[in-house]
């Protein structure tokens, strides 16, 4: 009877262990969420291969199977590339022991080259998820240190009420939000004025990343100056040229600077979507007016064509200012989630300046489902409260 307790109970224990370790595995996931994810990163995988392929040559063969065959072998030599040339050659050395799987007879016995290229499979995994390890730990530290360069928390200032949210694409992004106060009133005001700030550089991961770093600094530092809202536009121009790589990284940016006396706020789009301001009646207006994005190559100093807009704001208003890929987040079906459902919650944008964010958010993510994320998403939300 003992024995039959102590049995019970290494069963059990047995069995916790293995819960306890698939729950570590799937992160508490479901098996439909698992299938859902390994689908979406399936097709993304494809995506990177398939762009290496020339499709339009293997489309000219009448016969189906050549075709398939020659697809299949382009899609081979597309992920082969990617390796190291040491990498490529075990790779294919280990495929031919698979497939080829000679054996050598001795008088010990045989010996199973198949076995020993699976064995050269596992090497080339381990290495490759070394070399993933090691990038995404250095991926995580940049992420930390982008972080510090936007705000943890929203500013508290009477009569205004904000929030904003973020969800990179990679590890890292090429969007930024800012909203801070400026260290000098603005002409004949009391206090000084709030400037908010949502920028999305061309491009993803490292590369947006520094120039969104670089973006951040200069907005800074000429914030901290006595330049108007127009200078600083100006300011950031001249930069975003003269590194932005002949306009392959221009920017796209919306800036505000609110004068906390009298609620007006002078603004300045620069080739960005057009964010919405919601009136306290219902009405929506679109900020639509000031020139080009940042950085494009065809302009010089003299001719820069930007114009600012003035908006007064009022009790019950409220401005969300969003990324495109809030817009063009993209679904399993490769529908785009675009302006029209975002305009529905705008249509009825009651409540805190959080709660708007975070209903948007979500439909966001419910639209999306499993789909892989394509852009980086941001959105910055303000709500005037008196």
């Amino acid at each position: 009877m003992a024995k039959r307790s102590d049995a019970g109970k290494r069963s059990k224990g047995a069995i916790r262990t293995l819960r306890d370790f698939w729950a570590r595995v799937t992160e508490g996931l479901k098996m439909g969420q698992l299938w859902g994810e390994f689908k979406s990163e399936a097709r993304s995988s494809y995506g990177l291969y398939s762009k290496d392929v020339d499709w339009d040559a293997i489309g000219r063969e009448k016969s189906k199977l050549k075709r398939v065959l020659f697809a299949a072998w382009a899609l081979f030599q597309a992920l082969l590339m990617k390796l190291s040339p040491a990498r490529r050659v075990l790779l294919i050395v280990a495929l031919l022991l698979i497939v080829v799987h000679p054996e050598i007879r001795s008088g010990e016995g045989e010996l199973n080259f198949g076995g020993i290229g699976a064995a050269i499979l596992f090497i080339l995994l381990a290495l490759e998820l070394a070399d993933r390890v090691t990038m995404k730990r250095d991926l995580e530290i940049a992420r930390e240190i982008q972080q510090w360069l936007v705000p943890a928390q929203a500013p508290e200032i009477p009569g205004m009420d904000i929030a904003f949210a973020t969800r990179p694409q990679n590890t890292v992004a090429g969007d930024y939000y800012d909203a801070f106060l400026r260290p000098w009133p603005a002409n004949g005001a009391s206090k000084p004025s709030l400037l908010i700030a949502v920028a999305d550089v061309a491009g993803k991961s490292v590369p947006a990343a520094l120039l969104m770093a670089t973006f951040q600094a200069s907005l800074r530092a000429l914030a901290a100056t006595t330049a108007s809202l127009d200078e600083i536009v100006a300011g950031l121009e001249r930069y975003a040229r003269a590194h932005s790589l002949e306009g392959l990284r221009f920017t796209t940016a919306f800036l505000a600077e609110i004068n906390l006396d009298t609620r007006e706020m002078c603004y300045v789009n620069c080739g960005h979507n057009d964010p919405m301001l919601c009136r306290a009646s219902g009405a929506i207006e679109r900020l639509s007016t000031g020139g080009p994005p940042l950085g494009l190559p065809v302009f010089t100093d003299n001719e820069l064509p930007y114009i600012s807009g003035r908006m007064q704001l009022t009790p019950g208003d409220l401005l969300f200012v969003f990324t495109d890929g809030v817009v063009e987040a993209v679904n399993e079906a490769g529908e785009e989630y675009r302006e029209k459902r975002l305009l529905s919650y705008m249509n009825s944008s009651a409540g805190s300046a959080a709660d708007v964010l975070s209903r948007v958010m979500t439909d966001v993510n419910n639209f999306v489902g499993y789909a892989r994320q394509h852009d980086d998403i941001t959105a910055l939300v303000l709500r005037v409260t008196a």
